[in-house]
């Protein structure tokens, strides 16, 4: 799957799954543009990384919910590229606290990283996808926005099932030339998980068919699947990475 002379944007690909993702696609000759909110050291050396490969990569700032922010990354990739063929619409954070310690503010942060960020880099950069007739759009959702729910993380399931709906929406929004699909990864070995107990995730591991938890790499794998031709009537729909699951 080439990816060369292709632009493509990945939030929050300073760390974990949008990390490999955007490595993955420069592998492929793409120029990348990572993106990040706070962690710039994490973001300059993957940017090193990518550069290494002899592609052109930008990093910017950005909270994917804020709109002027979002707006203006946009018009920065384009005013270097000219073009945006692919965006992965990775950026999302999780609270995992008690049922009865969540705030309302819990939810709002939540929601405005993982469901609104998704809205508003779609509309920015669909924008310029549609007046080129050709356009790839990706979120990451989760098994936790389907059928895997823990109350503790309420507010991150909520978002991630509105992912769900709001892919299909927009694949509705964009076509025929913008095709909009997302991946549900079940459990990730990522950093996301490092203040999870030990015990814990064992009991997880033990309800996979494969024993283990997804590599990141694994989950770009597919990302890459779905931003290429090969994946091109492919539309609206989620597809569904967990290693398998046991019907309890």
């Amino acid at each position: 799957m080439s990816f060369k002379d292709k632009v493509v944007l990945v939030t929050g690909s300073s760390r974990g799954i949008g990390r490999s993702i955007a490595v993955k696609f420069a592998k492929e000759g793409a120029n990348v543009i990572v993106n990040y909110k706070h962690n710039i050291k994490e973001a300059e050396l993957i940017t090193d990384i990518i550069s290494s490969y002899g592609n052109k990569c930008l990093c910017i700032q950005a909270d994917v919910s804020n709109e002027k922010e979002v707006s203006s990354m946009i018009e920065k990739i384009i005013q270097e590229f000219g073009k945006i063929d692919v965006v992965v619409n990775n950026a999302g954070i999780a609270i995992d606290v008690d049922f009865n310690e969540k705030e309302v503010k819990d939810w709002q942060d939540t929601l405005n990283t993982n469901l609104i960020g998704v809205f508003l880099v779609s509309k920015y950069a669909g924008k310029y996808m549609k007046q080129k007739q050709y356009g790839k759009i990706i979120n990451i959702s989760s098994t936790n926005g389907i059928d895997t729910t823990y109350p503790y993380s309420i507010d991150y399931d909520a978002s991630k099932a509105a992912i769900i709906n709001l892919t299909k929406n927009l694949a509705i929004q964009f076509a025929p030339h913008i095709n909009v699909n997302a991946v549900a990864p079940g459990w990730v070995d990522t950093g996301m998980n490092d203040d999870l107990s030990r015990n814990y995730l064992r009991e997880e591991r033990e309800k996979i068919l494969l024993k283990r938890f997804a590599e990141p790499e694994e989950i770009a794998e597919v990302v890459l699947f779905l931003a290429s031709d090969k994946a091109r009537y492919i539309d609206g729909e989620i597809i569904r990475v967990d290693g398998g699951q046991k019907i309890e």
